[in-house]
């Protein structure tokens, strides 16, 4: 009797650890395929647009890159464009469509051609693209994981410079109709971007925006480059547009106001730049409230030149 009760025992623990196993394993599925699918959606979201996708090699960063198109509505192969480049590929890009659908159909700007280019999906390459050489060489930032702020991850963007110069710009000439309208877009790090380009090739583009600009790395070096290096803006007349929300906290603002402080003591004549603070805006608002405000700004710059 009591070798049956042992074994009906043991049976029932059996099948118990079998549901139990069951159970884990469906849950491992369930939770593998939530996780596939929310993969798919940020792929989605992050490394496709709404409009025409390509893929170039770049043998600069030894990597295929994406980059979105936005085209004109009425775009033709006869006629030549304005062309923007901006960072950071679907951040506000709707924004930038519409407000240019906007502002042209009233006459305030032209129409252009928008190439984005997405940071790259499965590896960290934004602060690898975007951050000047210069900086974060001393990261000191507590809100960010250790690994997060690896001086490896950061300061390449003289390499992403050149591939925009001697890959990207080659490429959309070759394949779009653009004209010598040309302006660099960056918000955040892209703004510090927009500053390192400015200074070290100011005749790459007619147009430079900066939105929230990254300028407060290690202790303001961005700051400090920017200002040593203005005078080589020297040459044909170019416009610099920079923003920052007004809610932004003391250390970006104060950055910033260093950068305007540098313009005004350091601009030659022929660098011709405007600046706003937006209202009730924070770091990652200021740039949607800013692109309108650019644009127009920028115009009235092109149309005296």
């Amino acid at each position: 009797m009591r070798d049956e009760r042992t074994v009906k025992f043991f049976k029932e623990e059996f099948m118990n650890f079998k549901v139990i196993k069951n159970v884990v394993l469906i849950g491992i599925v369930l939770a593998a395929v939530a996780a596939a699918f929310f993969k798919a959606q940020q792929y989605k979201e992050d490394y496709t647009s709404d409009f025409v996708d390509e893929t170039i090699y770049s043998s600069v960063l030894s990597e295929n890159r994406k980059i979105f198109v936005r085209l004109p509505s009425s775009y033709e192969r006869s006629k030549k464009y304005p062309l923007i480049i901006k960072t950071d590929g679907n951040f506000n890009l709707v924004r930038w469509d519409e407000t240019l659908a906007e502002l042209s159909s009233q006459d305030i700007i032209e129409d252009s051609i928008i190439v984005a280019i997405p940071n790259l999906f499965w590896v960290d390459s934004r602060n690898r693209d975007l951050v000047p050489p210069y900086a974060r060489r001393d990261v000191s930032i507590e809100a960010r994981p250790e690994n997060d702020n690896h001086p490896d991850i950061f300061g390449k963007a003289d390499k992403f410079l050149a591939f925009i110069e001697t890959e990207l710009l080659p490429y959309l000439e070759k394949n779009y109709s653009i004209n010598d309208n040309r302006l660099l877009s960056g918000f955040s790090a892209g703004g510090s971007l927009v500053l390192y380009t400015i200074v070290t090739k100011p005749d790459l583009f007619s147009g430079y925006f900066a939105f929230s600009p990254a300028a407060w790395y290690d202790d303001s070096v961005v700051v400090k480059e920017f200002a040593e290096n203005l005078p080589a803006t020297d040459g044909k007349p170019i416009f610099l547009y920079l923003s920052l929300g007004a809610k932004e906290n003391e250390i970006i603002t104060g950055s910033f106001k260093g950068l305007l402080s540098a313009l005004e003591t350091n601009a030659p004549a022929n660098l011709q730049w405007a600046h706003s603070y937006s209202e009730g805006a924070g770091h990652n608002a200021n740039p949607y409230v800013s692109v309108p405000k650019a644009l127009t700004k920028y115009y009235e710059f092109w149309a005296k030149i």
